[in-house]
């Protein structure tokens, strides 16, 4: 794996770990907006061109599995 694979997948990892901590915060206060935008700004940032330049995953399935998780 080369530097820029290594950046990409440590760009969407961060996204991914914002994503999980913004729906936990959610979970205990529903109207924090600090979450509210990270959550949106991540899931705008999984249906992106430069998510689809980024990696070969598909932003939507991974999207669709972090709402599943956070519903578990």
């Amino acid at each position: 794996m080369d530097r820029y694979e290594e950046l990409a997948n440590a760009i969407i990892l961060r996204a991914v770990d914002d994503y999980r901590r913004a729906i936990r915060q959610l979970k205990q206060r529903k109207d924090y907006q600090p979450a509210i935008d990270t959550k949106r700004d991540v899931e705008t940032f999984f249906r992106s061109e430069w998510f689809s330049t980024l990696t070969r995953l598909d932003g939507i399935v991974l999207l669709e599995r972090l709402r599943s998780e956070a519903a578990a």
